[in-house]
């Protein structure tokens, strides 16, 4: 309940007492408040992550986060684009991107790996999403200069090391990438969900790493202009964890990155979350030796109430062995060989997706069936109060075991540039944090009610009969 609502029901309260000897039964609304009340007074300590932030003059975002236990910073740069600022016809550019990155700057015309190998780098590689790529290595701290002069020199001197011969040879690398990911068991299950989930010309409606088609189209002049456009130090955050002071990284930072000019401004998508109405079903054969039951709805974007909500709908659905799903397909009936379910939650749009695998030759509507009576459950009565308080801890613990490491997905520098990129602050964090600490099971319950009830995708994905038949 939002303070406004809380505050009007004291002022009626105040004015509307029952007569004397008049029983009165709390209200729904007054119960809801007595709750989210106990669940503030009962929610653990706050988790924080000191931090510095700066902006140098061309735009470029710097957060500094102090922690000397190693001799060791972890350098963590965002760029704030991803396939979704791509456009039919010319996807799968912001991975490609990714990859040419690699190969060399103006000024280091090789193997980009190689000087962060001679000082010892670790855990150094680039990822591409719908919303964001990023480049991260963990660095020792007399080797930092390296790292940021070999960043700076990518981030303003790209174009003259990119030319057609490598931008051939990473198509090839990525179409390969392609390849072996659909022939890998239930490998098209991806594309199928991203084109049946979202109407067409959403920019979730493609997938990240693009089609055959497009990649083949890319040409020189559309990669150059791709960075020209998204690549600019106002585009981009990058984050020092580990053994330096913010004075000491403001200064290196400022001495690398300070005379990159700024690119134009780039406008901010719109949250379009794409709600569906009805269900949608597609079935499709595959080489698997089990068949597979997805179903996914369209959810509220990063940093939403319900979005977090969610997510522990899912932990309570399917996470561990006494989640509920688990326990009736896997353990109890013993139809299903696994289950699970999950939130994505993106910048303008989430899912969430529930998946289980039926046991060899088993009945898959079987399965489905035992989702949908769970799931409606949940929504008629919601979690129960252990459910709740395991879900919270569960949820305590995997950001307390994330954040012990200053690099790397989850850790420290991390959760400062999702929430710095996505969210415009990068303790946003702490607000999520506190929202599930305090959520209540009605909180749950109507999460799940308005967004899981309506618009439900389903994909059955079967074996060949001859390849079932051999298992």
């Amino acid at each position: 309940m939002s303070r406004i609502a809380f505050v009007s029901l004291a002022l009626g309260l105040a004015t509307a007492l029952p007569a004397p000897g008049t029983a009165q039964r709390p209200s729904r609304t007054a119960t809801r408040s007595r709750a989210q009340r106990a669940a503030r007074a009962s929610a653990p300590a706050p988790i924080t992550i000191p931090y510095q932030r700066f902006v140098l003059k061309n735009g470029l975002t710097l957060l500094v986060h102090e922690d000397h236990k190693a001799p060791i910073v972890a350098v963590n740069i965002w760029y704030h684009v991803g396939s979704k600022n791509e456009r039919p016809g010319r996807t799968g550019f912001a991975h490609l991107f990714e990859h040419l990155m690699f190969n060399g700057s103006e000024h280091f015309n090789d193997d980009y790996f190689q000087p962060f190998e001679r000082i010892g780098a670790t855990d150094q590689n680039g990822t591409t999403n719908n919303d964001r790529t990023n480049y991260f290595e963990n660095v020792p701290t007399t080797a930092l200069d390296v790292a940021l002069w070999m960043e700076s020199d990518r981030m303003g001197h790209l174009l003259g090391a990119i030319d057609t011969l490598k931008l051939n040879e990473q198509r090839g690398v990525v179409q390969n990438e392609k390849r072996q990911g659909e022939n890998q068991p239930y490998g098209k299950v991806n594309m199928l969900m991203t084109e049946g989930t979202y109407p067409a010309g959403h920019p979730y409606s493609w997938s990240v790493i693009g089609s055959m088609e497009d990649l083949d189209a890319a040409k020189l002049d559309d990669v150059k202009q791709w960075f020209r456009t998204y690549y600019g130090p106002n585009n981009a955050v990058i984050v020092l964890a580990g053994d330096i002071t913010p004075e000491t990284a403001r200064q290196k930072v400022e001495q690398f990155f300070g005379d990159i000019p700024a690119t134009p401004p780039i406008a901010k998508q719109d949250v379009w979350i794409a709600r569906r109405t009805g269900s949608h079903r597609e079935v499709m054969q595959d080489r698997v030796p089990q068949g597979r039951i997805y179903k996914e709805w369209n959810i509220p974007q990063f940093g939403s109430a319900d979005g977090d909500y969610l997510d522990l709908v899912t932990d309570v659905l399917a996470a561990g062995k006494t989640s509920r799903l688990y326990k009736r397909l896997v353990y109890d009936e013993q139809i299903a060989t696994d289950v699970a379910a999950y939130v994505d939650l993106r910048e303008i749009g989430g899912q969430l997706v529930i998946r289980a695998t039926a046991k060899p030759s088993g009945d898959l509507a079987r399965v489905e069936r035992a989702i949908d009576e769970e799931l409606a459950r949940f929504i008629k009565s919601g979690p129960t109060a252990s459910e709740l308080r395991r879900v919270k801890t569960q949820s305590r613990a995997s950001f307390i075991r994330g954040i012990e490491r200053i690099g790397g997905f989850g850790g420290k520098s991390d959760v400062l540039a999702v929430n710095e990129v996505y969210a415009g602050s990068a303790d946003h964090y702490q607000v999520t944090r506190q929202r599930i600490a305090t959520a209540t099971a009605a909180n749950l319950q109507s999460a799940a009610a308005h967004w899981l009830t309506d618009g439900d995708w389903t994909l059955e994905v079967h074996p060949y009969p001859t390849f079932e038949a051999a298992t």
